[in-house]
Protein backbone atom coordinates (compact mmCIF):
# COMPACT_ATOMS: atom_id res chain seq x y z
CA UNK A 1 0.00 0.00 0.00
CA UNK A 2 1.51 3.45 -0.76
CA UNK A 3 2.25 5.61 1.82
CA UNK A 4 -0.16 8.62 2.67
CA UNK A 5 1.25 12.24 2.46
CA UNK A 6 0.86 14.37 5.55
CA UNK A 7 1.86 17.69 6.45
CA UNK A 8 3.98 16.54 9.68
CA UNK A 9 5.53 13.65 11.17
CA UNK A 10 7.29 13.46 14.26
CA UNK A 11 8.75 10.22 14.92
CA UNK A 12 11.39 8.24 17.21
CA UNK A 13 9.93 10.14 20.51
CA UNK A 14 10.85 8.26 23.74
CA UNK A 15 7.65 8.50 25.44
CA UNK A 16 4.32 10.15 23.28
CA UNK A 17 2.14 11.27 26.37
CA UNK A 18 -1.57 11.80 24.53
CA UNK A 19 -3.34 12.20 28.02
CA UNK A 20 -6.45 11.22 26.32
CA UNK A 21 -9.78 12.97 27.38
CA UNK A 22 -12.12 11.99 24.65
CA UNK A 23 -15.10 11.90 27.76
CA UNK A 24 -14.23 15.28 29.10
CA UNK A 25 -11.33 15.68 31.48
CA UNK A 26 -9.80 13.51 34.17
CA UNK A 27 -11.53 12.73 37.22
CA UNK A 28 -10.84 12.07 40.84
CA UNK A 29 -8.57 8.81 40.57
CA UNK A 30 -8.55 8.71 36.86
CA UNK A 31 -5.45 12.13 37.00
CA UNK A 32 -2.76 11.31 35.46
CA UNK A 33 -3.78 8.72 32.70
CA UNK A 34 -1.20 10.15 29.98
CA UNK A 35 -1.58 6.82 27.65
CA UNK A 36 2.10 6.71 26.76
CA UNK A 37 3.22 5.33 23.25
CA UNK A 38 6.79 4.42 23.77
CA UNK A 39 9.15 4.82 20.41
CA UNK A 40 6.03 6.47 19.51
CA UNK A 41 5.22 8.94 16.68
CA UNK A 42 2.59 11.94 16.10
CA UNK A 43 1.19 12.24 12.28
CA UNK A 44 -0.18 15.86 11.54
CA UNK A 45 -2.79 17.16 8.63
CA UNK A 46 -4.24 20.33 8.45
CA UNK A 47 -2.57 21.32 11.87
CA UNK A 48 -4.52 18.64 13.31
CA UNK A 49 -3.50 15.37 15.10
CA UNK A 50 -4.17 12.66 12.30
CA UNK A 51 -2.68 9.65 14.45
CA UNK A 52 -0.59 8.55 16.81
CA UNK A 53 1.13 5.08 17.67
CA UNK A 54 4.16 3.37 17.12
CA UNK A 55 7.42 5.02 14.99
CA UNK A 56 7.65 1.76 13.05
CA UNK A 57 3.99 1.82 11.93
CA UNK A 58 3.66 5.63 11.59
CA UNK A 59 7.02 6.05 9.21
CA UNK A 60 5.45 3.21 7.62
CA UNK A 61 2.12 4.13 6.45
CA UNK A 62 3.00 8.02 6.23
CA UNK A 63 5.31 10.43 4.24
CA UNK A 64 5.63 13.62 5.54
CA UNK A 65 6.66 17.25 4.06
CA UNK A 66 8.24 17.92 7.56
CA UNK A 67 9.43 15.09 9.19
CA UNK A 68 11.18 15.54 12.66
CA UNK A 69 13.12 13.37 14.22
CA UNK A 70 12.85 13.46 18.43
CA UNK A 71 15.94 11.80 18.59
CA UNK A 72 14.30 9.39 22.02
CA UNK A 73 12.84 12.80 23.35
CA UNK A 74 9.39 12.91 25.14
CA UNK A 75 6.42 14.48 23.60
CA UNK A 76 3.26 16.31 25.30
CA UNK A 77 0.71 18.23 24.52
CA UNK A 78 1.24 22.00 24.84
CA UNK A 79 0.42 23.37 28.29
CA UNK A 80 -2.87 25.24 28.53
CA UNK A 81 -2.78 28.45 30.99
CA UNK A 82 -6.65 28.73 32.13
CA UNK A 83 -6.15 32.04 34.64
CA UNK A 84 -3.78 34.89 34.33
CA UNK A 85 -4.12 38.30 34.96
CA UNK A 86 -2.44 39.32 31.27
CA UNK A 87 -2.85 42.31 29.91
CA UNK A 88 -1.30 44.71 32.42
CA UNK A 89 1.24 47.99 32.51
CA UNK A 90 3.55 48.12 35.06
CA UNK A 91 5.59 46.55 37.65
CA UNK A 92 5.03 46.76 41.36
CA UNK A 93 8.35 45.14 42.36
CA UNK A 94 8.69 48.29 44.95
CA UNK A 95 5.88 46.36 46.56
CA UNK A 96 7.66 43.16 46.82
CA UNK A 97 10.21 45.00 48.14
CA UNK A 98 7.83 46.58 50.88
CA UNK A 99 6.78 43.03 52.06
CA UNK A 100 9.78 41.65 52.36
CA UNK A 101 10.58 44.43 54.74
CA UNK A 102 7.60 43.46 56.30
CA UNK A 103 4.69 45.92 55.11
CA UNK A 104 1.35 44.23 55.28
CA UNK A 105 -1.15 44.35 52.43
CA UNK A 106 -2.99 46.68 53.92
CA UNK A 107 0.12 49.21 54.58
CA UNK A 108 0.78 48.47 50.77
CA UNK A 109 -2.83 49.57 49.97
CA UNK A 110 -2.48 52.89 52.45
CA UNK A 111 0.91 53.88 50.79
CA UNK A 112 -1.12 54.02 47.29
CA UNK A 113 -0.26 50.14 46.37
CA UNK A 114 -1.62 47.10 45.64
CA UNK A 115 -4.23 46.13 42.51
CA UNK A 116 -4.92 50.04 42.22
CA UNK A 117 -1.39 51.06 41.40
CA UNK A 118 -1.37 48.43 38.77
CA UNK A 119 -5.08 50.14 37.63
CA UNK A 120 -3.42 53.23 37.36
CA UNK A 121 -0.82 52.47 35.11
CA UNK A 122 -3.12 50.30 32.64
CA UNK A 123 -5.64 52.97 32.33
CA UNK A 124 -2.89 55.48 31.45
CA UNK A 125 -1.09 53.28 29.15
CA UNK A 126 -2.25 53.64 25.19
CA UNK A 127 -3.66 50.35 23.52
CA UNK A 128 -0.42 50.23 21.17
CA UNK A 129 1.66 50.34 24.82
CA UNK A 130 -0.36 47.53 26.25
CA UNK A 131 -0.09 45.14 23.67
CA UNK A 132 3.89 46.36 23.26
CA UNK A 133 4.65 45.25 26.95
CA UNK A 134 2.54 42.19 26.67
CA UNK A 135 4.17 40.76 23.91
CA UNK A 136 7.20 39.57 25.62
CA UNK A 137 5.41 37.78 28.40
CA UNK A 138 3.88 36.02 25.89
CA UNK A 139 7.35 34.97 24.47
CA UNK A 140 8.26 34.14 27.26
CA UNK A 141 5.19 31.90 28.09
CA UNK A 142 5.35 30.18 25.02
CA UNK A 143 9.06 29.23 25.32
CA UNK A 144 8.38 27.26 28.04
CA UNK A 145 5.37 25.27 26.72
CA UNK A 146 2.13 27.28 26.35
CA UNK A 147 0.50 27.24 23.93
CA UNK A 148 -2.86 28.25 24.75
CA UNK A 149 -4.17 30.59 27.87
CA UNK A 150 -6.63 32.71 29.64
CA UNK A 151 -6.28 36.53 29.29
CA UNK A 152 -8.20 38.73 31.97
CA UNK A 153 -9.49 42.15 31.92
CA UNK A 154 -9.70 43.80 35.66
CA UNK A 155 -6.88 46.34 35.61
CA UNK A 156 -9.32 49.24 33.99
CA UNK A 157 -12.43 49.23 36.54
CA UNK A 158 -14.08 51.68 34.26
CA UNK A 159 -15.55 50.86 30.85
CA UNK A 160 -12.90 52.40 28.76
CA UNK A 161 -9.89 50.77 30.03
CA UNK A 162 -12.01 47.64 30.18
CA UNK A 163 -12.69 47.46 26.65
CA UNK A 164 -9.01 49.02 25.96
CA UNK A 165 -8.11 45.59 27.69
CA UNK A 166 -10.33 43.46 25.79
CA UNK A 167 -8.90 45.03 22.75
CA UNK A 168 -5.09 44.59 23.64
CA UNK A 169 -6.21 40.54 24.50
CA UNK A 170 -7.59 40.63 20.65
CA UNK A 171 -4.63 42.13 19.06
CA UNK A 172 -1.95 40.20 21.29
CA UNK A 173 -3.62 36.86 19.88
CA UNK A 174 -3.11 37.94 16.62
CA UNK A 175 0.21 39.32 17.04
CA UNK A 176 1.74 36.04 18.69
CA UNK A 177 1.49 32.25 18.39
CA UNK A 178 -0.77 31.51 21.85
CA UNK A 179 -4.14 31.41 21.70
CA UNK A 180 -6.01 33.63 24.45
CA UNK A 181 -9.13 33.16 25.63
CA UNK A 182 -10.86 36.47 26.72
CA UNK A 183 -12.18 37.17 30.17
CA UNK A 184 -14.13 40.11 31.35
CA UNK A 185 -13.61 40.85 35.00
CA UNK A 186 -14.49 44.42 35.54
CA UNK A 187 -14.91 42.61 39.22
CA UNK A 188 -11.87 42.15 40.12
CA UNK A 189 -11.71 44.81 42.95
CA UNK A 190 -14.13 47.93 44.12
CA UNK A 191 -11.72 51.02 42.54
CA UNK A 192 -11.32 53.78 44.60
CA UNK A 193 -14.10 56.09 43.32
CA UNK A 194 -16.49 53.42 44.26
CA UNK A 195 -14.87 53.19 47.47
CA UNK A 196 -17.59 52.48 50.57
CA UNK A 197 -20.15 51.87 47.85
CA UNK A 198 -19.97 48.12 46.57
CA UNK A 199 -23.22 47.67 46.15
CA UNK A 200 -23.51 50.60 43.33
CA UNK A 201 -20.50 49.79 42.13
CA UNK A 202 -21.97 46.32 41.37
CA UNK A 203 -25.17 47.72 39.90
CA UNK A 204 -22.61 49.99 37.64
CA UNK A 205 -21.35 46.73 36.62
CA UNK A 206 -24.75 45.22 35.64
CA UNK A 207 -26.03 47.84 34.01
CA UNK A 208 -23.22 49.53 32.64
CA UNK A 209 -19.98 47.25 31.85
CA UNK A 210 -21.48 44.25 31.50
CA UNK A 211 -23.50 45.41 28.39
CA UNK A 212 -20.36 47.11 27.06
CA UNK A 213 -18.87 43.90 27.49
CA UNK A 214 -21.38 41.95 26.09
CA UNK A 215 -21.37 44.31 22.85
CA UNK A 216 -17.82 44.04 22.28
CA UNK A 217 -18.29 40.32 21.87
CA UNK A 218 -21.04 40.33 19.44
CA UNK A 219 -19.00 43.25 17.57
CA UNK A 220 -16.01 40.45 17.75
CA UNK A 221 -18.44 37.28 17.03
CA UNK A 222 -16.55 35.45 19.54
CA UNK A 223 -16.98 34.39 23.25
CA UNK A 224 -16.42 36.27 26.79
CA UNK A 225 -16.15 34.35 30.18
CA UNK A 226 -17.06 36.87 32.90
CA UNK A 227 -15.26 36.40 36.24
CA UNK A 228 -15.42 37.99 39.87
CA UNK A 229 -13.49 37.91 42.46
CA UNK A 230 -16.01 36.17 45.41
CA UNK A 231 -13.55 36.95 48.26
CA UNK A 232 -14.25 39.00 51.73
CA UNK A 233 -14.30 42.42 51.24
CA UNK A 234 -14.04 42.04 47.66
CA UNK A 235 -17.31 40.81 46.47
CA UNK A 236 -19.90 38.30 48.73
CA UNK A 237 -21.70 35.54 47.24
CA UNK A 238 -25.09 37.55 46.45
CA UNK A 239 -23.23 40.11 44.49
CA UNK A 240 -21.54 37.54 42.58
CA UNK A 241 -24.79 35.97 41.81
CA UNK A 242 -26.20 39.19 40.78
CA UNK A 243 -23.23 39.73 38.43
CA UNK A 244 -23.17 36.26 36.85
CA UNK A 245 -27.25 35.93 36.29
CA UNK A 246 -27.02 39.25 34.15
CA UNK A 247 -23.20 38.24 32.63
CA UNK A 248 -25.33 34.85 31.62
CA UNK A 249 -28.22 36.41 30.18
CA UNK A 250 -26.03 38.10 28.17
CA UNK A 251 -24.49 35.28 26.57
CA UNK A 252 -21.15 35.03 28.58
CA UNK A 253 -19.71 31.76 30.15
CA UNK A 254 -18.89 32.17 33.56
CA UNK A 255 -15.35 31.91 35.78
CA UNK A 256 -14.85 33.06 39.71
CA UNK A 257 -12.03 33.57 41.67
CA UNK A 258 -13.45 31.89 45.02
CA UNK A 259 -11.77 30.53 48.20
CA UNK A 260 -8.34 32.50 48.10
CA UNK A 261 -8.80 33.55 51.51
CA UNK A 262 -11.95 32.84 52.88
CA UNK A 263 -14.63 29.99 51.89
CA UNK A 264 -17.62 32.23 51.42
CA UNK A 265 -19.60 29.50 49.29
CA UNK A 266 -18.17 31.14 45.70
CA UNK A 267 -17.14 27.26 44.56
CA UNK A 268 -20.90 26.14 45.22
CA UNK A 269 -22.12 28.90 43.78
CA UNK A 270 -19.79 28.33 40.27
CA UNK A 271 -21.01 24.98 40.02
CA UNK A 272 -25.31 25.91 40.71
CA UNK A 273 -24.55 28.11 37.87
CA UNK A 274 -22.78 25.66 36.02
CA UNK A 275 -19.59 28.06 35.48
CA UNK A 276 -16.65 26.37 33.79
CA UNK A 277 -14.32 26.86 36.27
CA UNK A 278 -13.57 27.50 39.97
CA UNK A 279 -10.27 29.34 40.44
CA UNK A 280 -7.35 29.62 43.71
CA UNK A 281 -9.53 27.11 46.24
CA UNK A 282 -7.27 27.68 49.30
CA UNK A 283 -10.03 27.34 52.29
CA UNK A 284 -12.41 25.66 50.19
CA UNK A 285 -15.05 24.64 52.33
CA UNK A 286 -16.28 20.68 52.65
CA UNK A 287 -19.55 21.00 51.06
CA UNK A 288 -17.77 23.27 48.17
CA UNK A 289 -15.38 20.36 47.76
CA UNK A 290 -18.06 17.84 47.40
CA UNK A 291 -19.78 19.97 45.04
CA UNK A 292 -17.10 19.98 42.49
CA UNK A 293 -17.51 16.49 42.75
CA UNK A 294 -21.14 16.46 41.47
CA UNK A 295 -20.77 19.22 38.97
CA UNK A 296 -19.05 19.85 35.65
CA UNK A 297 -17.25 22.97 36.91
CA UNK A 298 -13.27 22.36 36.71
CA UNK A 299 -11.53 23.18 40.09
CA UNK A 300 -8.22 25.67 38.89
CA UNK A 301 -5.38 25.62 41.57
CA UNK A 302 -3.21 28.62 41.57
CA UNK A 303 -0.16 27.65 43.35
CA UNK A 304 2.32 30.17 42.68
CA UNK A 305 0.09 32.61 44.38
CA UNK A 306 0.49 31.30 48.07
CA UNK A 307 4.09 30.75 47.08
CA UNK A 308 4.40 34.08 45.90
CA UNK A 309 2.48 35.89 49.03
CA UNK A 310 4.57 33.16 51.15
CA UNK A 311 2.06 31.51 52.59
CA UNK A 312 1.37 28.00 53.65
CA UNK A 313 -1.66 26.64 52.49
CA UNK A 314 -1.89 25.85 49.09
CA UNK A 315 -5.59 24.05 46.82
CA UNK A 316 -6.50 20.72 48.62
CA UNK A 317 -6.09 18.97 45.11
CA UNK A 318 -6.35 15.16 47.66
CA UNK A 319 -9.76 16.43 48.81
CA UNK A 320 -10.67 17.67 45.27
CA UNK A 321 -10.18 14.41 43.54
CA UNK A 322 -11.19 12.41 46.30
CA UNK A 323 -14.53 14.11 45.99
CA UNK A 324 -14.24 12.79 42.42
CA UNK A 325 -13.37 16.54 41.10
CA UNK A 326 -11.88 17.76 38.00
CA UNK A 327 -8.49 19.64 38.86
CA UNK A 328 -6.35 21.74 37.02
CA UNK A 329 -3.26 24.08 37.00
CA UNK A 330 -2.19 27.89 36.29
CA UNK A 331 0.10 30.71 36.42
CA UNK A 332 -2.37 33.15 38.01
CA UNK A 333 0.46 35.40 36.15
CA UNK A 334 -0.05 38.95 37.21
CA UNK A 335 2.17 42.19 38.87
CA UNK A 336 1.17 41.46 42.17
CA UNK A 337 1.18 38.43 43.94
CA UNK A 338 2.70 36.10 41.51
CA UNK A 339 4.70 37.17 38.24
CA UNK A 340 5.46 33.55 36.85
CA UNK A 341 5.23 32.72 32.94
CA UNK A 342 6.04 28.99 33.31
CA UNK A 343 3.96 26.21 33.74
CA UNK A 344 6.66 23.74 34.03
CA UNK A 345 7.19 26.07 37.46
CA UNK A 346 3.82 25.82 38.54
CA UNK A 347 3.43 21.82 38.26
CA UNK A 348 6.34 21.96 40.04
CA UNK A 349 5.38 23.37 42.83
CA UNK A 350 1.81 21.47 42.72
CA UNK A 351 4.15 18.54 42.94
CA UNK A 352 5.49 19.12 46.22
CA UNK A 353 2.87 21.70 47.77
CA UNK A 354 -0.82 20.11 46.64
CA UNK A 355 0.66 16.41 46.99
CA UNK A 356 0.39 15.81 42.93
CA UNK A 357 2.49 13.12 40.96
CA UNK A 358 4.30 14.20 37.68
CA UNK A 359 1.50 12.44 35.81
CA UNK A 360 -1.49 13.84 37.62
CA UNK A 361 0.66 17.53 36.96
CA UNK A 362 0.98 16.91 33.28
CA UNK A 363 -2.51 16.21 32.87
CA UNK A 364 -4.08 19.03 35.13
CA UNK A 365 -1.74 21.20 33.07
CA UNK A 366 -2.98 20.55 29.57
CA UNK A 367 -5.99 18.03 29.04
CA UNK A 368 -8.08 19.21 32.34
CA UNK A 369 -6.89 22.98 31.67
CA UNK A 370 -8.13 23.00 27.99
CA UNK A 371 -11.52 22.42 29.78
CA UNK A 372 -11.11 24.77 32.68
CA UNK A 373 -11.37 27.45 29.03
CA UNK A 374 -14.02 25.09 27.66
CA UNK A 375 -11.95 23.88 24.97
CA UNK A 376 -11.19 20.58 25.64
CA UNK A 377 -12.38 19.33 22.66
CA UNK A 378 -10.25 21.27 21.24
CA UNK A 379 -6.86 21.12 22.96
CA UNK A 380 -4.97 19.44 25.72
CA UNK A 381 -3.81 16.44 24.28
CA UNK A 382 -2.61 14.35 21.17
CA UNK A 383 -5.89 12.78 20.32
CA UNK A 384 -7.29 11.89 16.83
CA UNK A 385 -9.17 15.15 15.29
CA UNK A 386 -7.33 17.97 17.90
CA UNK A 387 -5.42 20.61 17.18
CA UNK A 388 -1.75 19.88 16.42
CA UNK A 389 -0.05 21.73 19.53
CA UNK A 390 2.63 19.46 20.75
CA UNK A 391 5.96 20.06 23.11
CA UNK A 392 9.35 17.90 22.01
CA UNK A 393 11.04 18.07 25.35
CA UNK A 394 14.63 17.98 25.89
CA UNK A 395 14.67 14.95 27.75
CA UNK A 396 13.55 11.48 27.68
CA UNK A 397 11.34 11.40 30.50
CA UNK A 398 7.89 13.05 31.46
CA UNK A 399 8.79 12.64 34.96
CA UNK A 400 11.65 15.00 34.74
CA UNK A 401 9.00 17.53 34.80
CA UNK A 402 7.78 18.13 38.27
CA UNK A 403 11.17 17.17 39.58
CA UNK A 404 13.28 19.95 38.18
CA UNK A 405 12.33 23.39 38.33
CA UNK A 406 14.27 27.22 37.32
CA UNK A 407 15.18 25.77 33.89
CA UNK A 408 13.46 25.02 30.73
CA UNK A 409 13.08 21.93 29.91
CA UNK A 410 11.24 22.40 26.50
CA UNK A 411 13.06 21.74 23.55
CA UNK A 412 10.47 22.77 20.38
CA UNK A 413 6.95 23.88 20.22
CA UNK A 414 4.50 23.21 17.80
CA UNK A 415 1.31 25.22 17.15
CA UNK A 416 -1.27 23.62 14.77
CA UNK A 417 1.60 21.44 13.14
CA UNK A 418 4.04 24.51 12.74
CA UNK A 419 7.00 25.51 14.63
CA UNK A 420 6.81 28.66 16.77
CA UNK A 421 10.09 27.98 19.21
CA UNK A 422 13.17 26.37 19.36
CA UNK A 423 15.43 26.29 21.89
Amino acid sequence: MEAMKIDLLIHSASQVCVVPGHDGPQRGGRLGDLGIIENGAVAVADGRILETGPSADLRARYTAETTIDAHGRCLTPGFVDPHTHLPWAGDRAHEFEMRLGGATYMEIMAAGGGIMSTVYQTRAASLEQLVVQNLPRLARMLAHGTTSAEAKTGYGLEKAAELKQLDAIWQLNQRQPIELAATFLPAHAVPEEWSGRTDDYVQHIITELLPAGADWMRRRQTTLFCDVFCEAGVFDVAQTRRIFTRAAELGCRLKVHADEFEGLGGTKLAVELGAVSADHLVKTPDADIAALGQGNTVAVGLPGTPFGLGHSEYTPAKAILAAGGALALATDLNPGTTWCESMQMVMALACRYMGLTQAQALAAATLNSAHAIGRGDEIGSLEPGKQADILILDVADYRQLGYRYGTNLVKMVIKQGSVVSKQ
